[in-house]
């Protein structure tokens, strides 16, 4: 189970959280027995509350993997930003904060 404060989404509610969203939205796939994808919750936990330009969610792949497969997700974690319904950026493992926001950066 996560213990993230950052909204989670689902294989049904994926269309109105994410494709749907009139914010960019970052869609955090990730898997309860994966390390990297838990030492990534603090960070996504603050990008969350400090951006207001952005949307984060996540997806945890076990429970919902309809969407996982639909984006070919095979690694976690995977970040991917969408951005009027349409990926426009895909990041696989951890990373710091800073070059997180470096990469969000050049597509935000």
């Amino acid at each position: 189970m996560s213990t993230v404060s950052f909204s989670q989404t689902s294989d049904d509610a994926f269309t109105a959280d994410v494709l749907e969203s009139d914010v960019p939205v970052l869609v955090d796939f990730w898997a309860a027995w994966c390390g990297p994808c838990r030492a990534m919750h603090p960070i996504l936990d603050q990008l969350a509350t400090e951006r207001d330009d952005l949307r984060v969610v996540g997806l945890d792949v076990e429970a919902h993997q309809a969407i996982a497969a639909k984006f070919s997700v095979l690694s976690m974690p995977t970040f991917m930003v969408f951005k009027n319904g349409e990926p426009v950026l895909t990041l696989i493992g951890s990373r710091p904060k800073r070059r997180l926001e470096q990469e969000l950066a050049e597509v935000l």
